[in-house]
């Protein structure tokens, strides 16, 4: 069974400092996913320039079908020498994931990372191998759906040291907390901001050190597909309703006239829902095989706007509260995006809407594409695999 893996990553900076010493480097192939998690020596910038270093190379040298030995070599041949400590030094966390649940990891030096499934640690048998004088411990596991891995970096271990803590947030403490999160059946997003708010607090809001997780989640792929916007050419409108409707997962339609094309095309009553459960939200339809109905360029926007600062907030590690249990369209929409959807597949039309602006402006330049493009755009950042259909 082809599984998706969703890996979200999220760092708390050394209070004190403008960069990071950590880095996360997330790369996407077709048949698997790279994640790389390095922690330089120190903080500040040369920790910055170590972690990036480490992160880039190992993650393009894996990309392309190099070995950890080559890698490991690679990484210690290149990082520049501290000339304090005459030391080049950055560990680092090494996963790749592929699509049938095969995950090799390589671990030097990086707290120990945690494998939950069911509710329950798994013990991995870890080989150590000596590597230009630096002992990896590698590992080889096969996943299985809703299991969840979590790289942390020294930062979250020693959460609270010194302050609430007399030893710091230790590793097992943190594995007792994921360990209860992932029962909540959250997804990697949630489990890391969770995560990175309560080192967050244990630190008083100041960290003693950078603060970084990764949390991996193993799930089915779950597709989305939506329909906005009339295509160009009305005589189109039947191909494209029947290439939507055959499509495999959830069904959304955005937009009154793309609506109204589903109902003439499927010969389907359209119903309008009148109750306002935001008033600021235009209302939502039902149709017979359509997941959800709803208003076109408005939803669309306030969707865009409030996914922009729940992205943000991730990068960030701000506290915007996304609210998504209400019944409107913004919400049930962004709940679909963000809890559901693994990949979106998108038919836009690209006809000419003259009331959201002027028809003599480049069809590039319509409110509709723009919002649609900054859609894709969060919804990839969010580690979703998007492909769009412009008809």
């Amino acid at each position: 069974m082809e599984l998706f893996v969703d890996a979200a990553y999220g760092t708390l900076i050394k209070h004190g400092e403008e960069l990071p010493g950590d880095m996360v480097n997330v790369i996407r192939l077709e048949d698997c996913t790279i994640v790389v998690m390095a922690d330089g020596l120190g903080s500040g910038v040369k920790a910055n320039i170590l972690a990036t270093l480490t992160s880039k190379i190992a993650g393009t040298m894996l990309k392309e079908g190099a070995d950890i030995y080559e890698t490991v070599d690679t990484i210690a041949n290149t990082l520049p020498v501290c000339k304090v400590r005459n030391i080049a030094y950055s560990t680092f966390t090494l996963i790749k994931v592929y699509d049938n649940g095969q995950a090799y990891i390589a671990e030097y030096d990086n707290p120990p990372i945690f494998v939950i499934r069911n509710g329950k640690s798994m013990d991995i048998k870890k080989n150590e191998i000596v590597v230009n004088g630096k002992i990896i411990r590698e590992s080889n596991i096969l996943l299985e759906e809703n299991d969840i891995i979590t790289i942390v970096s020294d930062g979250v271990v020693h959460a609270g040291l010194g302050n609430i803590l007399n030893f710091g947030w230790q590793w097992k403490d943190v594995e007792t907390y994921l360990k209860k999160r992932s029962l909540n059946n959250l997804s990697s997003q949630e489990i890391t901001k969770d995560l990175l708010e309560t080192c967050g607090e244990l630190y008083n809001f100041k960290p003693g050190d950078d603060t970084t997780t990764v949390c991996i989640k193993v799930r089915k792929p779950c597709f989305v597909n939506m329909f906005t916007g009339p295509p160009a050419n009305r005589e189109f409108d039947s191909i494209v309703i029947k290439e939507f409707i055959n499509s495999n997962g959830k069904k959304i339609i955005c937009g009154g006239t793309a609506a109204n094309i589903a109902e003439r095309e499927l010969k389907r009553k359209l119903k309008v829902n009148l109750n306002f459960s935001d008033k600021e939200v235009p209302p939502t339809a039902a149709m017979e095989g359509i997941d959800l109905i709803t208003e076109g360029v408005l939803t669309l926007n306030k969707t865009v706007e409030k996914m922009k600062k729940y992205t943000d907030e991730i990068r960030e590690n701000s506290h915007y509260d996304l609210e998504l249990k209400g019944t409107d369209g913004v919400s049930s929409l962004l709940k679909i995006l963000i809890e559901e959807c693994t990949h979106l597949n998108l038919w836009v039309g690209k006809a000419v809407n003259p009331a959201h602006q002027n028809p003599n402006f480049p069809i590039d330049l319509s409110i509709k594409l723009k919002l649609v493009q900054e859609l894709c755009s969060l919804m990839e950042k969010l580690g979703k695999n998007v492909h769009i259909n412009y008809v």
